[in-house]
């Protein structure tokens, strides 16, 4: 009985296996590619992906390759965004003190807000504005993805996805290297310069980097504001599944990886779990959107990328420079 039951079920999987083998192989490829260049060259391995990717936009179409791609892009994505809920953690941040933290929520809400208002003065959709606003508000690439991946997909196009992360990235990468000569050239102490590194650069790996290029202090500092953004993903996630509820239909529920987010969230922060099984599910959480972004990569020309102008761009750094000037403006009434 058992064995007559199962076997339908092994066909099915034998035959998804055979339609999704070959994008999958090139997903994974593409991402052990990008982490191995990550590692000896210290740039961003989601920025490799999203290059090498391209490079292989023509096998996209491709029957051997078109359905894995499409399924690395769209469930491996969420599956790795469900599982950056374990990567939150909360105890350290109290450290920070109520108004700095406070600060960091506020800057976020205006930073979000601030990309829809520039995106429609540009004359690029609502949708692209939050896309944009949101990732530079909170952590970046993971950041666009996870909201790309709520946003209904009538709303973005893959080259909006594609450009949003490629602009953050650059921002960020750059903001690692001038904020801290900056927040040193206008005097900032440590604490301070942590705070406000914290409090705007996009990506985590690169608030880390210019934290502890400071100072020891700074860096932890650093760490637990960017922590606190973070944080705030889930939020904003659910905040935009409930506005955009009637778009995918008008379900009431929220989408599966949203829901996991949260829970892994509480499991993280209620729950003593060891670290080298947090270690390993972390790592495999930023290797699935690395697939993902490769995937993402795979399915987008260079040339429809670039189609409508580098507008998109300048939106992405017209974001990061207002995040900017709230966190020197907070910083001067309340920190220095």
């Amino acid at each position: 009985m058992i064995s007559r039951d199962a076997a339908p079920t092994r066909r099915r999987a034998i035959r998804w296996l055979g339609r999704n083998r070959g994008g999958l192989i090139l997903a994974i490829t593409i991402a052990l590619a990008s982490s191995f260049l990550s590692e000896h060259y210290a740039a961003p391995a989601m920025l490799f992906a999203l290059l090498i990717g391209m490079a292989f936009n023509f096998m996209n179409d491709q029957p051997g390759t078109a359905e894995g791609i499409g399924f690395a892009s769209s469930t491996l994505l969420r599956l790795g965004v469900a599982l950056l809920g374990l990567r939150l953690t909360f105890t350290d941040v109290s450290q920070l003190g109520v108004a700095p933290i406070v600060g960091v929520v506020v800057m976020l809400a205006a930073t979000i807000l601030g990309g829809i208002v520039f995106a429609r003065l540009a004359g690029r959709s609502a949708a692209f504005g939050l896309l944009s606003g949101g990732a530079v508000a909170i952590c970046g690439a993971s950041a666009a993805l996870a909201i790309a991946a709520v946003v209904p997909k009538r709303l973005l196009k893959e080259e909006d996805v594609l450009l949003t992360v490629v602009g953050v990235t650059a921002m960020s990468t750059l903001a690692m290297v001038v904020y801290p000569l900056l927040f040193t050239y206008l005097g900032a102490a440590d604490v301070e310069s942590g705070y406000m590194i914290g409090a705007t650069i996009h990506d985590v790996a690169q608030v880390v980097g210019a934290g502890y290029s400071v100072s020891d202090s700074a860096g932890d500092i650093a760490t637990f504001t960017k922590l606190l953004r973070v944080a705030m993903l889930p939020v904003v996630l659910l905040l935009i599944s409930l506005i955009y509820r009637k778009d995918s239909g008008g379900a009431a529920g929220l989408p599966w990886f949203v829901i996991a987010f949260v829970a892994l969230m509480i499991v993280r922060n209620t729950v003593p779990l060891p670290e080298a099984l947090l270690s390993f599910i972390n790592d495999g959480s930023r290797f699935l959107l690395v697939i993902a972004i490769s995937a993402l990569g795979v399915k987008t020309s260079l040339q429809k990328l670039l189609a409508p102008g580098l507008n998109g761009i300048a939106l992405i750094a017209a974001d990061t420079l207002f995040l900017l000037g709230q966190a020197l403006i907070f910083a001067h009434l309340f920190l220095l």
